[in-house]
């Protein structure tokens, strides 16, 4: 009996048993975790599978979404059938069989968000129209609408970060967006939303030098994590760990301005880990590296 190529994409239960699982190594596949929450998880895979390796029928646990960065492979789901490829984007359904197949070329590696049924159906409700969606094809291809989005999967497969629940949200969005057709609604705030996202403005004003996570800030605002983020992102035109790297930089452009203190100090009193990532921030925005803002204020 021929051996079977675990794959690995769908097969990953979301947290607690997601981070064993992805640790796992065969014959055919290596499989990293990157990062992980309570319901998502990220994480990279390397196949060698080739076409003396039969495909098996597996079973997605939770909702896949999966950038293809290099090789190739068919792909079966109740969706159909379709040939994976650089720049692609294979969707899983919860719940969902499917076989993967190297019948014609040999080996792949994808990075993949997995979602938990309850958490990808919150997104849905909002950008697909219902907490019931489910694709309808077994992937998005590659073309100039998916590009961004496969880039952006594969930068975070190398720095991750704290937004990286952020990201998944946003790819869960945007995929949505393309799958079911339906355009974003404008979403209505209540007074009690501007209340609570306002709340947290002033915690990030007082703490933003600390690691607030979206778990945190949805926590303080006594909403669940979507609905706070889109609240957020509504309200002040960006997203939180966005609006959090800004009051960081400000205060550090404070501190420039005011004070001799070396700017090492002042980048890991604002926040920042690491001075390298503090400079290129820095400049990003202001236009100038810390000592040379410094010399010309």
């Amino acid at each position: 009996m021929p051996e079977r190529p675990f794959r690995g994409l769908g097969n990953i239960a979301i947290i607690p048993a997601v981070m064993t699982v992805m640790q796992q190594l065969t014959e055919t596949l290596a499989a990293r975790p990157i990062a992980a929450g309570d319901a998502w998880a990220l994480g990279e895979f390397l196949c060698s599978a080739g076409p003396e390796h039969a495909a098996y029928e597996e079973r997605h646990d939770g909702v896949t979404i999966a950038a293809v960065i290099g090789g190739s492979f068919t792909y079966r789901t109740e969706a159909g059938t379709a040939l994976l490829h650089p720049g692609a984007l294979m969707l899983g359904q919860a719940g969902a069989c499917f076989e993967c197949g190297h019948e014609h070329s040999r080996g792949d590696r994808c990075v993949a968000f997995h979602y938990s049924s309850e958490f990808f159906a919150e997104i849905a409700a909002s950008r697909a129209g219902s907490a019931r969606f489910r694709f309808s094809h077994a992937m998005l291809p590659a073309r100039k609408e998916t590009l961004a989005l496969v880039a952006r999967l594969e930068a975070l497969a190398q720095h991750p970060g704290p937004a990286a629940e952020e990201a998944a949200i946003a790819l869960a969005e945007q995929v949505l967006t393309a799958t079911s057709g339906k355009a974003p609604e404008r979403m209505a705030l209540s007074a009690r939303d501007h209340r609570r996202v306002s709340a947290v403005l002033r915690l990030m004003e007082e703490r933003c030098a600390e690691p607030l996570g979206l778990d945190d800030l949805a926590a303080a605002a006594c909403m669940s994590r979507y609905h706070f983020l889109r609240c957020f992102r509504r309200i002040t035109g960006s997203a939180p760990y966005e609006y959090l790297l800004g009051l960081r930089l400000r205060r550090a452009a404070q501190r420039l301005r005011a004070s001799d203190e070396a700017v090492a100090a002042i980048a890991y009193d604002a926040g920042f880990g690491d001075l390298s990532t503090f400079n290129a921030r820095f400049k990003a925005v202001f236009g100038a590296p810390p000592g040379g803002y410094r010399r010309s204020s």
